[in-house]
C-alpha cells in the first residue's frame, strides 16, 4: 500500500498511553498532523432512499488540527448512485446517453481545489439532485430488458467555515422519475 502521509514518531510515554498501559488516556494525548499529505477514500455507502448527507472531515481523539492550515481539496474519481452496472449493463447506457439528453457521472474525473487566495477553513460542498432512470432495451424484436440506473445533476461551491473544514455532498432523491 502506498505510505501517504508520513508516520508520526511518537515519544515512548504516548505509546504507552495509546495501549492504554499508563496512567494518560489516549484522549489526553495530543500531536500535530503532518504537515504534508492526504488521502485516499474508497468504497461505497448503503442509505434509504430519502435525503442524506456524507461528510468527509477530519476528526481525531488523539489529535490536535490547526483548521487555517487543512485544505479539502480533492478529485472525485467515481461516483455513482445504485447497484453497479455490469460491463454490458454499461456500455448499454453509455450508448443510450446522448439520447437520454444527459452525461453519466457528472463529477467523475473532475477536481475541487481550494487556493490559498481562497482563504482558510473552506468548505466545498456538493449539492446532489438523483434521479432513477428506467430504459427498455429492445435488441431484436422478442428481446426486452430493462436497465435501472440512478442518474445526478451536481452543483458545487466553496463556502468559508468557523468550523473543521469538510467536504460535503448533500444528496435528495428526486420524487420523479424518468421512463
Amino acid at each position: 500500500m502506498e505510505e501517504l502521509v508520513a508516520p508520526i514518531p511518537l515519544e515512548e510515554s504516548h505509546k504507552l498511553a495509546l495501549d492504554g498501559k499508563h496512567k494518560t488516556t489516549a484522549e489526553n494525548v495530543k500531536r500535530p498532523a503532518p504537515k504534508a499529505g492526504g488521502c485516499r477514500i474508497e468504497g461505497y455507502v448503503r442509505v434509504k432512499k430519502v435525503p442524506g448527507n456524507l461528510i468527509i472531515s477530519a476528526r481525531s481523539g488523539a489529535h490536535s488540527f490547526d483548521t487555517s492550515e487543512m485544505n479539502m481539496s480533492h478529485v472525485i474519481s467515481h461516483l455513482s448512485f445504485g447497484r453497479k452496472l455490469s460491463p454490458k449493463v454499461m456500455s448499454d447506457v453509455q450508448r443510450l446517453i446522448p439520447y437520454l439528453g444527459g452525461s453519466h457521472d457528472r463529477l467523475n474525473g473532475r477536481s475541487f481545489i481550494n487556493h490559498r487566495e481562497v482563504g482558510a477553513n473552506v468548505t466545498i460542498e456538493h449539492y446532489l439532485q438523483i434521479v432513477k432512470t428506467e430504459v427498455i432495451t429492445r435488441r431484436y424484436s422478442r428481446e426486452h430488458s430493462l436497465l435501472e440506473e440512478y442518474e445526478y445533476t451536481a452543483h458545487s461551491s466553496l463556502v468559508q467555515s468557523i468550523y473543521i473544514p469538510a467536504a460535503k455532498f448533500h444528496f435528495e432523491l428526486s420524487p420523479m422519475q424518468v421512463e
